[in-house]
């Protein structure tokens, strides 16, 4: 494409050439015809004049470049040299001694890995064996009480029994043939009664969860709370047989609930002898599994001491309720010594702590954590804080101050049975609605005091 300066300088030496001529014959007595010869010999002397000097500039250029191109590859040759002799350097380094030395590692990871698959092995024979052992010493038939008279009673008095709490039964020591006598009849007769307390929101006092609490009936009628027939039930090894029908009524109890509000959820406890025995396990297992639809809202609650004592059978047990989508609680915590994310990783969503452990100052300050940073600690993890055993409002006023959700306990209200319509006709809405009548919780001062006395009745 040509150049407007090309373009330009042509016009102009046209035009000089052209004057020149012009100037010649006006002024001169040269003819036409020899005027114009002069002027295209100065047109053609400004031409070669524009040419050679143009040729000359570009020269010029071209000869600048050639030398920064001859610049860049020498440059360049240099880079490709310096490149040439790391490689060269790499390359030498690269031997076969270090192949031999990866060959023994790959051979060394392979037999790590074979001798790891046979203690796996070992381990799962070991748990199996342990197991079977486990199941023919609960099968064993409790030793029965000499029959002997009885001693005379010895010089020294023995000190005064402690008082037992209000509601509980004061039935006799779990080796007491009476106690099985009542625990095998109930079994029997299937007179297992699920008692229901509400577990609320603080502060608005809202229920939010059950706990299901199991109460025996003895032959008068009279309930039997938990803490005096679970020791002689595991002792006889008859908790597995409780545990499952606990749990049935439990996903009975739920279902119910759930026709009145489908966020309700329920807490069933789970003894530690039924999660290590196989076959107890199995059948429990069996009916989770036909009933894996309630696994979001029915909460599996364990000991403290159970999850720290975890053997190889108790975690494969909790693995599988995990992997169906079951969520796990622990009670009865003594103290605060745990591993969040361990915790987390088994299943477990909720810890109930003793409202008198969380304000005790005495034992908090040799805890690794404050009070007030527990609740949080343990929301990072997915898992909610749960203050339990509530019996004055200044417990609650100081639970509060350390961001605790929710609560449990006989200042809100008491466990307290299904009522008998209401259990009749579970699909009746109405006579259903009669359930959360019974489990409302306590506003304070004289409500809480009422609420008390009608639970006391």
């Amino acid at each position: 494409m040509i150049r407007i300066s090309t373009i330009f300088v042509a016009v102009c030496m046209v035009l000089v050439s052209g004057s020149l001529g012009l100037v010649l014959y006006s002024l001169t007595n040269l003819r036409a015809s020899e005027a114009a010869v002069v002027a295209l010999a100065a047109l053609t002397f400004l031409i070669l004049y524009n040419a050679v000097s143009t040729r000359m500039r570009d020269r010029s250029d071209v000869d600048g470049q050639i030398a920064d191109l001859s610049q860049g590859i020498a440059d360049l040759a240099r880079q490709v040299g310096e490149f040439g002799r790391r490689l060269a350097a790499v390359e030498s380094r690269t031997v076969s001694p270090n192949s031999a030395a990866h060959d023994r590692i790959q051979s060394g990871l392979q037999s790590a890995l074979g001798e790891i698959s046979e203690l796996g092995g070992l381990v799962r024979q070991l748990a199996a064996s342990v197991a079977v052992h486990e199941d023919m010493l609960a099968a064993l038939p409790p030793a029965a009480p000499p029959q002997t008279v009885d001693p005379p009673p010895p010089i020294w008095v023995a000190a005064p029994a402690p008082a037992r709490p209000a509601g509980t039964s004061s039935t006799p020591n779990r080796n007491d043939t009476p106690v099985l006598t009542t625990i095998k009849d109930a079994i029997e007769a299937n007179s297992i009664d699920i008692f229901l307390q509400p577990i609320v929101t603080l502060p608005q006092r809202k229920t939010r969860y059950y706990e299901a609490v199991v109460r025996l009936r003895d032959a008068s009628g009279a309930p039997l709370a938990a803490g005096d027939f679970i020791p002689a039930a595991e002792a006889a090894g008859l908790m597995g047989r409780i545990d499952n029908m606990v749990i049935a009524r439990c996903a009975e109890v739920l279902r119910r609930l759930q026709q009145r509000n489908k966020d309700a959820a329920l807490f069933c406890n789970v003894a530690a002898a039924t999660l290590g025995n196989r076959a107890a396990f199995a059948k429990c297992l069996e009916f989770l599994e036909a009933n894996r639809a309630l696994a979001p809202s029915l909460i599996l609650e364990f000991r403290h001491s159970t999850l720290r004592g975890l053997g190889a059978t108790e975690s494969e047990h909790l693995a599988a309720l995990a992997q169906r989508g079951y969520r796990f609680s622990i009670d009865h915590v003594n103290d605060l010594r745990m591993e969040p994310r361990e915790l987390a990783d088994r299943g477990v969503r909720f810890i109930k702590v003793p409202a008198s452990l969380l304000l005790d100052q005495k034992r908090m300050a040799a805890s690794d954590i404050h009070p007030a940073d527990i609740s949080d600690l343990l929301g990072r993890f997915g898992i909610d804080l749960i203050a339990e055993r509530i019996e004055d409002e200044r417990a609650v006023v100081d639970l509060l101050d350390y961001e605790v959700r929710f609560g449990q306990g006989f200042l809100f209200a008491a466990p307290r049975p299904l009522r008998p319509d209401a259990a009749a006709s579970p699909a009746d809405k109405t006579k259903a609605g009669a359930i959360k009548s019974d489990y409302q919780p306590r506003l304070t001062g004289a409500a809480a005091l009422v609420r008390r006395a009608g639970g006391a009745a």
